[in-house]
């Protein structure tokens, strides 16, 4: 199996934070409750590839982005 990574375009996310509530492993929150990739690279940690791609799938901006 290939890494997984998920890219962020910070500018069309507006926090609705379904995104961290889904995969709290892969996602957080920046002071203002928009989304922060918790890895400098975006690699998805082995094991999170579901939480990820349901994360991924929820969010209503499509402000992020699976690479496999």
């Amino acid at each position: 199996m290939s890494a997984m990574r998920v890219t962020l375009d910070a500018e069309a996310c507006v926090g609705h934070g379904r995104c961290y509530a889904l995969a709290p492993d892969i996602f957080s929150a920046n002071d203002q409750g928009h989304c922060v990739i918790k890895t400098d690279d975006g690699l998805i940690p082995v094991g999170s590839e579901d939480r990820a791609h349901q994360a991924v799938a929820n969010c209503p901006e499509g402000a992020l982005r699976l690479e496999e």
